[in-house]
């Protein structure tokens, strides 16, 4: 259960508290007794991706017409958050599914492209990928060396992707390409759809990675791929600005999963320290220990108002460029203060891997760089304070 802390009042709707009341109890029936298995084998949870679909995650925030239900991006994140507490790495696979898959043809895309990819995306059928990162650029999204040329009724894309996430289960469809259309390394860049299977398209095996290991991640390359130029995504050169779009509720959607992720830690190192007694006194009557746990509850608390703060402004279509970044910033930090905390009261324990605090320890560092860097976060806030 997750322990009473600081009151974070978010007078949250009906519909809103019965998203977040399903994603809770998917977290501790389906998600939290099977997540250090996965994370052992980097399984990936097909069962708990279906069911995800099955109660209407994946179009939380899409229009009925294309298999949504037409809900608020705070319901999205709450969904987010409360799966995160059991395993960040299915936190991810709906965030990066929704954020980053089915957003840019919701947004950008043509009718056809939409009544094409959605609706089984929004059922949970399907995967989309986003290849934003080349594997030599990484925060310089402006400039990909991935380039697409024009032939005839066809783009050629040529290139590869790094860390793309949901690109290779065998449920995954297709992948939005982030490529130079006009001169390569040039501002020109446009989004292409590229189905998995195109001939010239290439999946690589999945990365060893530190964390997040029930999460699908892959590079993919392009050589000599060609699509139907009706496979643009808006118009052409304008993929960046699509980009900037999409990454900003993305970085909110981060923030939520840092959130859930510090919850977890909370939670753990709480019932730790009534447990655990050393010189006779359980360690939670130890002053070490509870300011510990109350920094904890206070990152966590001002995370989370930060978190929903910018997703309100966002369903109110309102700008929150700002307040993603800095929800973001102090979500991801907040979450990574949490896990060292965490693994500090639990000790020796903390730092074996039967422990769910080492798992967490290991997942949050990717919630610092994913999605826009701590650093490129600052900056977006600096820029904006000095010009």
């Amino acid at each position: 259960m997750t322990l009473p802390a600081l009151s974070t009042q978010l007078d949250l709707t009906d519909e809103q508290r019965a998203i977040r009341d399903l994603a809770r109890d998917l977290c501790e029936s389906e998600v939290k007794p099977h997540a250090a298995e996965w994370d052992r084998t980097c399984e990936f949870p097909y069962d708990v991706v279906a069911r995800m679909g099955d109660l209407g995650f994946f179009g939380l925030s899409i229009s009925p017409e294309y298999g949504g239900s037409g809900g608020d991006f705070t319901s999205l994140c709450l969904a987010i958050e409360e799966l995160s507490r059991g395993d960040t790495s299915v936190g991810i696979t709906l965030e990066a599914a929704v954020g980053l898959g089915i957003s840019p043809i919701y947004n950008f895309g043509t009718e056809a492209q939409k009544q094409k990819y959605l609706p089984d995306l929004c059922a949970g059928r399907r995967l989309w990928a986003f290849g934003l990162t080349d594997p030599d650029s990484g925060t310089d999204a402006g400039h990909p060396k991935t380039h697409a040329r024009q032939e005839g009724d066809e783009y050629v894309i040529n290139g590869a992707k790094a860390f793309i996430t949901n690109s290779g289960t065998d449920i995954s469809w297709g992948v939005t390409v982030a490529a130079t259309t006009g001169e390569p390394g040039s501002r020109h860049v446009s989004a292409i759809l590229v189905e998995k299977g195109t001939a010239g398209y290439e999946i690589e095996p999945p990365y060893r990675k530190l964390g997040w290991h029930a999460s699908d991640t892959h590079g993919l390359v392009f050589d000599d791929c060609r699509v139907p130029r009706e496979n643009l995504l808006g118009e052409e050169g304008h993929g960046y600005a699509q980009f900037l779009a999409t990454l900003e509720p993305g970085r909110i959607a981060i923030g939520a999963l840092s959130v859930g992720l510090a919850q977890a830690c909370l939670d753990a190192s709480v019932e730790f320290a009534e447990n655990r007694y050393s010189f006779g006194l359980p360690i939670n009557r130890h002053e070490a220990i509870r300011f510990k746990l109350a920094d904890m509850a206070v990152d966590l608390h001002l995370a989370r108002l930060a978190v929903y703060h910018a997703a309100r402004l966002l369903d109110a279509g309102k700008p929150c460029r700002l307040e993603a970044a800095a929800a973001k910033l102090f979500a991801s930090e907040a979450s990574k203060r949490a896990a060292d905390h965490a693994v500090q009261i639990h000790g020796g324990t903390g730092f074996m891997e039967e422990s769910p605090v080492a798992r967490y320890w290991r997942d949050v560092k990717i919630n610092e760089i994913g999605e826009g860097t701590s650093e490129v976060q600052r900056m977006l806030i600096a820029k904006h304070l000095v010009g």
